[in-house]
């Protein structure tokens, strides 16, 4: 058994492509694959697992279902920010050809992503739980007119034949993934880009959620997300999930933090981090990184 202090838990099958991030971002560490979020995050509070790797956001298709929900309830901290592009790969057992396949399976947002090629070859595409499960049921399969798109972890996995690279629709498909832990860690102010993340509900009176975003405006504090969702099953029960430039520690963005806390009624921070080069360097920064 590794050592949980070495562990890097994700959701998914092996072969996914958290599975792709944990290994790119942590390629020392061991990944383990959990059936869901939900056992991924417990690894991580159960000291099963000392990180977790979590999709929050995707360049095409969005955010992450049910992350922005069951983020807040865990307890954990972010202490690091991933982006991963997502490379698509039509697989299939061996012996088959693009000619002989007719059925593709895969997650919904991947066959979405993959539409063009799709149709371009004439396949019937059937949604699957996930990428790496798609894959993963053609493993013993000696069925010649099943495929699947998947990372090429996943082909390498199940010992599946790639028969097209880059099915993708857009090159700059790419997922930004946070990572856990069950301590914050947060770095020290240096002039290095840090990026904090927290949640907030606003006070009910007019004007509200303008007023608290005001401070980030005159203080120069640059947002780069915020997202709106409803908790407790109410219509009104707004809370809002942000991303901003900047430590808490920097005077600006406090300034920033102390005007916001005048119109919110709840306030968490839930992470302080460093931000990964993708943000000043895009897909640069990764190649040269997987290439040094």
């Amino acid at each position: 058994m590794a050592d949980p202090a070495n562990i890097i838990a994700f959701q998914g099958a092996p072969g996914a492509y958290s599975n792709l991030a944990c290994k790119a971002a942590f390629p020392e560490m061991t990944p383990l694959p959990c059936s869901s979020f939900e056992g991924a995050f417990g690894a991580v509070e159960n000291g099963d697992a000392r990180l977790a790797m979590i999709p929050i956001e995707n360049s095409i298709a969005g955010r992450v279902a049910d992350i922005h929900h069951l983020l807040p309830a865990t307890g954990l901290h972010i202490i690091g920010e991933h982006f991963e592009p997502v490379r698509h790969f039509l697989m299939a057992p061996k012996g088959a050809t693009l000619d002989t396949i007719k059925t593709v399976r895969s997650h919904v947002h991947a066959l979405g992503q993959c539409r063009q090629a799709i149709k371009e070859l004439g396949l019937n595409a059937i949604v699957h739980v996930d990428t790496a499960g798609a894959a993963a049921d053609l493993e013993h399969s000696t069925d010649i007119t099943e495929a699947a798109i998947a990372s090429s972890l996943a082909a390498e996995t199940y010992g599946l034949h790639i028969l097209r690279a880059e099915m993708e629709d857009h090159a700059y498909n790419t997922t930004r993934f946070i990572v856990l832990a069950r301590e914050p860690e947060t770095p020290p102010m240096t002039d290095a880009l840090t990026v904090t993340t927290f949640i907030f509900r606003v006070r009910n009176v007019p004007a509200a959620l303008f007023k608290a975003m005001g401070g980030f405006a005159t203080n120069g504090v640059n947002m780069t997300k915020l997202e709106s969702y409803m908790i407790e099953g109410e219509f009104f029960a707004t809370q809002f999930f942000a991303d901003i430039e900047g430590h808490p520690d920097d005077a600006s963005v406090k300034m920033a933090l102390e005007e916001l806390g005048f119109f919110s009624r709840e306030f968490r921070l839930l992470g302080v981090y460093p931000a990964s080069p993708f943000r000043e360097h895009g897909f640069q920064s990764i190649q040269e990184g997987r290439n040094g």
